[in-house]
């Protein structure tokens, strides 16, 4: 299994850029590309928080377990 980061999904749906949404919750832009991309290899649990919290949604939206043997196959 390995944790997905879904921030791409809710933006695009908002129609919200990582630059808005960093002068929207105060994050470094970097973070929130990396978070965006699914490259953050460690998450922060103040940088979950708050992208949780201006967003309106649960953690679960934002973060959802892959199972890394389906992905490899498909």
């Amino acid at each position: 299994m390995r944790v997905k980061s879904n921030l791409k999904a809710l933006l695009d749906e908002r129609e919200i850029s990582i630059q808005q949404f960093s002068r929207d919750t105060g994050l470094k832009f970097e973070t929130l590309r990396r978070l965006y991309n699914d490259e953050t290899k460690q998450y922060q649990r103040d940088t979950i928080g708050r992208v949780c919290e201006v967003l309106g949604v649960g953690i679960e939206e934002l973060l959802v377990l892959i199972n890394s043997e389906s992905s490899t196959q498909e």
